[in-house]
């Protein structure tokens, strides 16, 4: 018997996860990347670690679901949450500087929002979701309004930080 190798080089990036692109990419500019996660609960911190090697680049990841945690955890000011609610640009924001302060990374990505199927409200509806990236001296948010189950707007949270993290690594992104 003789095995056979498979035509596709595991570097193609066309048939790369998303996850493995990140990793792939950081560990080759030496960049480190942690999480803070409210609304997917460590499902992007699961996602990156997955990949065989992630040690290199990710750092940790944070799950602050409830504002006392937010709080505690990331320093996000309790007026800040009072003020704009914990699903905000500002929470977002503050989770993420918070993140990358606290673990002392290059990148910090968080994530804050409704997943549902309660918890909406006509100026938030379910599937509204706030991601923010903090590198040194910038901070970017992105604000999504998603359809879908819980799993779907969980799911589709996660892919829009793991790609937010390439865009910003491409010059995508802008303060």
């Amino acid at each position: 018997r003789h095995i056979r190798e498979h035509p596709c080089s595991p570097v193609d990036e066309v048939h790369m996860k998303i996850e493995e692109r990140l990793v792939r990419t950081l560990t080759a500019r030496s960049l480190s990347l942690c999480t803070a996660e409210s609304c997917t609960g460590g499902l992007i911190a699961g996602r990156i670690t997955a990949v065989p090697g992630a040690s290199a680049c990710f750092e940790g990841g944070v799950v602050t679901y409830s504002n006392r945690a937010k709080a505690i955890l990331l320093g996000v000011p309790v007026e800040v949450i009072e003020d704009h609610g914990a699903v905000s640009e500002e929470v977002a924001r503050a989770m993420a500087e918070g993140a990358r302060e606290r673990l002392g990374t290059d990148i910090a990505v968080a994530v804050t929002g409704i997943a549902g199927p309660a918890g909406g409200s006509p100026e938030k509806p379910v599937g509204t979701v706030f991601i923010s990236l903090a590198v040194a001296g910038m901070t970017s948010v992105r604000g999504f309004r998603f359809e879908g189950t819980r799993r779907e707007i969980r799911r589709r949270s996660g892919d829009e930080v793991l790609h937010f993290v390439l865009d910003h690594l491409e010059g995508k992104v802008n303060g």
